[in-house]
């Protein structure tokens, strides 16, 4: 626990992180890398390129800044980041690296204003913080082992793939070893870990798993970037990588689960944002309030379509005619509606006024411009956001909703 007056310290910086954080982050991972080269085959290096990783870091200090003095507000922040680490093999040993690399750059970035009293307070909440992360990390990594997992990575096996639209293809992967898989829960992920021709480091990807649990197989559905774009590397391994290849995997986790609701629900999706959110939809049982929007560029990377109205129709699904033609008519189902952004079809409120019920549960997955309209749209329909449920692809960082 931290004394009273250490914690006032950490609370007079609040003002100088909300203007400094993001240099102070950029400082952080710059001399860390610099330093330690070898930790480039855990850390997601587009994100680093792209400024994600600093961006998300910012917050994350920031509002433990702000919240020093009682850090429940931000345990469902810990425990989202706290799966990421363990999904990547973060380890108690990185804490030390990290806080002294951070305490080095709030002493860099601020220089003479960082006094040796801001300095030694900041090292003790960082103590304080290091060892929450490491706790619930050990608790996830012991969960993990009980539900026939493991810590870090286990070598696996593309067993086949599926090509679900122009852009994405469904990887099947399968134990190297032969042993069962853990069992999940929708909407959870994996971290895949390759090393692509002409990479010096060891590349990271976390895809979600995008069927409902089963003992044999763990499925990813991913799009392929451009070779051009870096975000693309581990992409286009897998599109080119054949059936055998063998690449390292995480033990499932995450957050962003479907939690059985008598309530109505919303999935809205957008473009690869489907992954997560046809896991929730096929895991569904005997539930008849159920809808789906599924949003895309056009038909053409339209990935999962036939698989959803599939699902749509076998919980509220059309009967007697419409049933014979649902296989010829795309939007068939009242509830699976099909928005192309290349027809200038968004969401927004007109297109959710109708669907939503005062106690409607809504899950969304896409972009994140298309995450922030969604949600935008959500509450000029006055939905609270207690009830509205999302996931970042990456880092996760502060969305502009009103």
């Amino acid at each position: 626990m931290l004394d009273q007056h250490t914690i006032n310290v950490i609370k007079s910086t609040v003002p100088v992180l909300e203007v400094h954080g993001v240099a102070i982050t950029k400082t952080f991972y710059s001399n860390l890398f610099k330093d330690n080269p070898s930790l480039f085959n855990i850390f997601n290096q587009t994100n680093q390129t792209k400024g994600r990783q600093q961006g998300a870091l910012a917050n994350t200090v920031y509002a433990a800044a702000q919240h020093i003095d009682n850090l429940e507000p931000i345990v469902p922040v810990v425990v989202q980041i706290a799966h990421k680490h363990v999904s990547l093999g973060i380890l108690p040993e990185h804490y030390p690296i990290v806080g002294q690399y951070l305490l080095a750059a709030i002493k860099e970035v601020l220089g003479d204003a960082a006094t040796d009293e801001i300095i030694d307070a900041w090292g003790k909440a960082y103590g304080v913080i290091a060892d929450i992360f490491i706790s619930v990390e050990e608790d996830l990594y012991k969960a993990a082992e009980q539900n026939g997992g493991w810590r870090a990575f286990k070598q696996f096996e593309i067993a086949r793939t599926v090509k679900e639209s122009d852009d994405v293809t469904s990887f099947y992967l399968t134990p190297v070893d032969g042993s069962k898989v853990p069992a999940y829960k929708p909407g959870q992920y994996i971290s895949i870990r390759v090393k692509a021709p002409g990479e010096e480091y060891l590349l990271n990807r976390q895809y979600t798993l995008s069927q409902p649990s089963n003992s044999e197989e763990f499925r990813i559905s991913v799009k392929r970037e451009s070779e051009h774009n870096p975000k693309g590397k581990v992409s286009n391994f897998l599109h080119e990588a054949a059936i055998g290849t063998t690449i390292d995997v995480s033990a499932p986790a995450g957050v962003f689960t479907y939690e059985p609701t008598e309530a109505p629900v919303l999935f809205i999706s957008g473009g690869i944002g489907v992954t997560p959110l046809n896991t929730m939809l096929q895991s569904i049982q005997n539930k008849e309030n159920v809808t789906f929007i599924q949003c895309a560029r056009n038909e053409n990377v339209l990935a999962f379509h036939e698989a959803i109205q599939n699902k749509m129709n076998s919980l509220n699904g059309p009967t007697g005619l419409r049933k014979l033609f649902s296989a010829f008519k795309k939007d068939s189902n009242p509830h699976h509606k099909v928005l192309y952004s290349d027809k200038n079809e968004y969401i927004d409120a007109n297109v959710l006024r109708p669907i939503l019920t005062r106690d409607t549960q809504v899950y969304i997955c896409g972009p994140t411009p298309f995450m922030e309209a969604a949600i935008n749209a959500l509450h000029e329909c006055n939905i609270a956001d207690s009830q509205i449920h999302y996931e970042f692809f990456g880092p996760a960082l502060q969305l502009n909703t009103k």
